[in-house]
């Protein structure tokens, strides 16, 4: 029986919930670092009352330069289960300074050893939701191909294809490719993991996420695909020796290895999101009445449960 029972996945709910409601003071106003601050604080408590031998092996960022929720870092009461944690208190620091849409906070739970130590650097990515027989994209294909091969699965045209995509000046061949194949482009400005995300659900009309964006945001998303049968792949990309050296030290040996999901997270694992600026998937915080609101999404491999949380707690 898995450690990664439903019950742990809502009490864990609490602290992405905790970092939304703490980071929803600061919307437009235009200061990131105290937005993401807030939420930093506000989740480092909450996983602190858990009742988890937790530790943080995506977070903050390495020790010397996060005095909280540090790579390495344990959390939880020490006792219960031991846990992997991987976090982002707020990812959309800038989407939540410039009250933009689609801010989370966003964290996975996943046995100890389970999830790679991802390093802080980028990270090529390819996902798509579930339903499709294993191996139908490549990430070493162009992007045509496998637009073309997912409208064949889906038994669509190509045109009915939404891809996601950040919207920077290294991605201006790849969005010219999906547009010559028809693929609808949705471009967003920042937050790359509620991009992977929002093809796990059909209402958001994406089907694919395509580009490079930041590796521990990799390995959230693909906790969030693992918990619904999609697809996803990864590559780390260097920039420079010191980037290399971020992942020799966090025991990356292949620098060219193309990651599948399973080798990103090997077991079963729970993924949360909390929606702090209103998305195209989940709704941001709000305050009525004396009441603040929340919406998460809570998901569990091990149970195989998808879950919309919706709270109301004193403001």
């Amino acid at each position: 029986m898995s450690i990664l029972s439903d019950e742990l996945a809502f009490a864990a709910a609490r602290a992405p919930i905790q970092a939304a409601i703490a980071a929803a003071t600061l919307v437009g106003r235009g200061d990131e670092r105290a937005a993401d601050q807030a939420a930093v604080d506000a989740m480092r408590k909450a996983l602190n009352a858990m009742a988890i031998k937790g530790r943080i092996v995506i977070g903050e960022g390495e020790r010397d330069d996060a005095p909280m929720l540090y790579i390495g870092e344990k959390v939880g009461t020490g006792q219960g289960p031991e846990l992997d944690i991987a976090l982002d208190p707020l990812e959309g620091t800038t989407l939540t300074a410039k009250a933009m849409a689609n801010a989370l906070s966003v964290m996975a739970l996943a046995p100890r050893g389970s999830m790679l130590h991802a390093p802080d650097t980028y990270m090529e990515k390819l996902a798509i939701g579930p339903g499709f027989e294993e191996g139908i994209i490549d990430l070493d294909k162009p992007v045509e191909q496998n637009v073309r091969a997912l409208a064949r699965a889906k038994g669509v045209k190509n045109e009915e294809i939404g891809v996601c995509v950040l919207d920077r000046p290294r991605h201006a061949e790849t969005i010219a490719a999906l547009r010559t194949v028809g693929a609808r482009v949705h471009l967003i400005s920042d937050g790359d993991i509620a991009g992977v995300i929002n093809c796990t659900k059909p209402k958001t009309g994406i089907d694919m996420y395509v580009g490079s964006g930041g590796a521990p945001e990799g390995v959230l998303a693909a906790a969030a695909l693992k918990c619904v049968g999609g697809q996803f792949q990864g590559r780390l990309l260097f920039r420079n020796d010191q980037e290399r050296a971020r992942a020799d030290r966090a025991g990356i040996t292949d620098f060219k290895r193309l990651y599948m999901l399973d080798e990103l997270v090997g077991e079963d694992a729970i993924f949360i999101a909390t929606g702090v600026t209103p998305g195209s998937l989940l709704g941001g915080v709000k305050h009525k009445g004396g009441q603040v609101r929340t919406h998460t999404l809570v998901m569990n491999s091990a149970t195989r449960t998808t879950s919309e949380l919706r709270t109301e707690q004193l403001a």
